[in-house]
């Protein structure tokens, strides 16, 4: 299991990005979804924690046949879903990632929500994170992939007409006021031995993309949603499921959520199962990821 802890500042406070992370994944995940690939929504919820007291508990399952790499369609069902499963109980929160089709893949992401410019080294309390295992990601100057690229997005040009703020300069996260951080501990598993460290690695690679994304929105559409209560935010947030659900649906012969269907299985510790996937084994080689698998859904963000 490869374990790293990203942390992402914000020209925001923690109490302002409550409401803007509930509207930012509810507006990404429509964005994302269509012609029968894309988020829906399974379950959404209160829930009740003996530590962390009242929350939200979601599911969704996030549909992405055709963006797999080339080798994984080979025997992939055509068919197929990641499981999201994700308690909020605002400022911590628990997001937790399955594939259908293979058990022993796993994500799990915890996340608190500080007002501070990523400073606290044991925001998890539990011990300090080692310094390698730290990684900072930069909404303003760090690369997305070119396709994800929207002037209207670039935090360099970006100004807040109803907060006043922006654009973001060099060096932003040193003196911005306000500014907050947002601690995400990030435990990924493939559990295939000879395959595991690339396909963890490449995991990472992808996570990372889907958090710069997914923050970088949140701050440019600001002006959408500043001011909503929270009552006001998850009443769009149920507005924007239904619309969500209904483009997966639409052009899908995909199973619905009540009744899934697996039309292939096959056992993860089957070395000639693998081998028909197309990466090399234990012996070293490409491991023939290719592509992105990502993730259409921006979890607890």
């Amino acid at each position: 299991m490869l374990m790293k802890e990203y942390r992402i500042c914000m020209p925001l406070t923690v109490d302002e990005y409550r409401i803007g992370q509930l509207y930012m994944i509810s507006k990404h995940s429509c964005e994302q979804s269509g012609s029968g690939e894309g988020v829906e929504v399974v379950r959404n919820e209160p829930d009740n924690h003996p530590e962390h007291g009242p929350g939200q508990v979601t599911e969704k399952q996030i549909y992405l046949s055709s963006k797999l790499p080339a080798w994984a369609k080979v025997f992939a069902p055509r068919f197929f879903y990641v499981t999201e499963k994700a308690w909020n109980f605002y400022p911590y929160t628990i997001t937790e990632y399955s594939l259908s089709f293979l058990p022993k893949f796993s994500i799990r992401i915890e996340t608190r929500f500080e007002n501070n410019n990523g400073c606290n080294d044991n925001v998890f309390m539990d011990g300090p994170t080692a310094a390698e295992d730290v990684t900072f990601l930069d909404i303003l100057s760090d690369p997305i992939p070119e396709k994800h690229y929207k002037e209207s997005e670039d935090l360099s040009r970006w100004q807040s007409s109803k907060t006043q703020r922006g654009p973001l300069e060099e060096g932003w996260r040193e003196d911005h006021r306000p500014i907050m951080c947002s601690y995400k501990r990030v435990r990924c598993s493939f559990e295939v031995y000879g395959f595991q460290t690339k396909t963890e690695d490449f995991i990472h690679r992808n996570i990372r993309d889907i958090l710069l994304i997914g923050h970088r929105q949140a701050v440019a559409w600001v002006d959408e949603w500043h001011g909503l209560s929270l009552d006001e935010v998850r009443e769009y947030e149920n507005m924007m499921q239904k619309k969500t659900n209904s483009k997966v649906k639409q052009n899908t012969g995909a199973p619905t959520s009540s009744a899934p269907v697996f039309s292939r299985s096959m056992s993860v510790t089957d070395e000639r199962s693998l081998r028909r996937m197309g990466p090399s084994g234990p012996s070293g080689g490409s491991t023939g990821l290719q592509g992105h698998i990502r993730f259409n859904s921006t979890s607890s963000e």
